[in-house]
């Protein structure tokens, strides 16, 4: 490798740090496909993921425009030249891969292939997928591949870190998973000990009115009102649940755009004026950004829920490299020393504990007839 340009090396460094850069599988390989074509400068570039019936769970092309890609049709099967890179293991470079035995030919729309050069991306022993090119951009020698031991040597290279990085993007996303997956139980516990309680409570008391209301149409009154008042509470319960079980995705998204989106959400969905401003805050670690979002959900559930708050608002600032967030209502308040009390009915031992995962801080503010100030503070990194 030391005989190719410094261009060429930025060039591997760039694909790297790429590759390095995406947490979501597909993202990874689309950016290795686009690298390894620019790299080797070939037409085109392909990546498939094996899954475990003869065909291919993803199959990512470089080179191929959306039409030509529909008109090709269907993913294809793991026979010919894939199936021997992805069973046997090993490299192929073939000067016409029409002209190997093992070819089994293509749909009609599928682009004229010629020389290939195609490696196994491997993760120890197991084949977690087939990496090849085609159609080298240069001039061939007679009978010969356009492409050389150096192209299978960086394409080699290039194999290996895709490895890692698409099985670092697995991990990420079998983790995104288990997380999703906790949160669900979490707001499945919360649903069954709130929203069901309310229901049935609901039930009790339209019953009880159903039987006043020939003798007692006063007290059958009084019945129906709470009824009203008890269908409102298991409302806003389950619009909160709404909100939490639908997060934006941080990754996309961002902090700030998935705290402005969920207010303004909260805004229109309660008769309590929500507002939010963020104020220089920089991307900060996935898991503090997470946290962030989570004591910031639980903080406006507990203003809107139970604080009769008629503003709540909400600020993020940068502090150093980290941030703050600082959710304010001008509702009832309660006494912070009754710790137990307040923690298990506010949630605060689950915001302190998320904040506490985070490396962060969270102090509460808060009186009686003063309103609340939940507010947390983040490291960055």
């Amino acid at each position: 490798m030391s005989h190719r340009p410094r261009s060429g090396l930025a060039a591997v460094s760039s694909a790297l740090l790429a590759m390095s850069r995406h947490l979501e599988v597909r993202d990874v390989l689309k950016t290795i496909v686009a690298s390894a074509r620019e790299l080797l400068d070939a037409q085109y570039a392909a990546l498939g993921v094996p899954d475990d019936h003869g065909g291919f769970a993803q199959f990512v092309v470089d080179g191929v425009s959306e039409e030509q890609w529909k008109a090709i049709g269907p993913l294809p099967r793991q026979h010919g030249i894939l199936a021997a890179m992805l069973h046997e293991a090993r490299a192929e470079r073939l000067a016409d891969v029409r002209k190997d035995p093992r070819f089994e030919g293509w749909p009609k729309a599928h682009p004229d292939l010629v020389d290939f050069l195609g490696l196994p991306i491997r993760d120890g022993d197991e084949v977690i997928g087939a990496l090849f090119l085609a159609n080298k951009n240069c001039e061939r020698p007679e009978g010969g591949c356009g492409f050389t031991e150096d192209d299978e040597e960086l394409l080699g290279i290039l194999a290996q870190h895709a490895a890692i990085a698409l099985t670092n993007a697995r991990l990420y996303e079998r983790s995104r998973e288990l997380t999703i997956a906790e949160e669900r139980s979490r707001l499945a516990h919360e649903l069954h000990d709130a929203v069901s309680q309310k229901l049935f409570s609901l039930r009790l008391t339209a019953q009880a009115a159903a039987a006043l209301i020939d003798r007692d149409p006063a007290r059958a009154k009084g019945e129906l009102h709470q009824v009203a008042a008890l269908a409102a509470e298991a409302a806003d319960e389950l619009r909160a649940a709404v909100v939490e079980l639908r997060p934006a995705a941080l990754d996309e998204d961002g902090l700030v755009a998935t705290l402005r989106t969920q207010i303004q959400v909260l805004d229109r969905a309660h008769s309590a004026r929500v507002t939010f401003a963020g104020r220089g805050v920089k991307a900060l670690p996935a898991s503090q950004e997470e946290a962030v979002l989570r004591v910031a959900q639980e903080a406006l559930h507990n203003a809107l829920r139970h604080s009769g708050a008629d503003h709540v608002d909400v600020t993020l600032d940068r502090r150093g490299v980290g941030a703050v967030l600082r959710v304010t209502d001008d509702g009832s308040g309660f006494d912070p020393s009754a710790v137990r009390r307040a923690g298990r009915h506010l949630g605060l031992v689950s915001m302190r504990d998320r904040t506490n995962g985070a490396g962060g801080t969270l102090t509460v503010e808060s009186a009686p007839g003063k309103g609340t100030t939940i507010e947390m503070e983040v490291p960055g990194g």
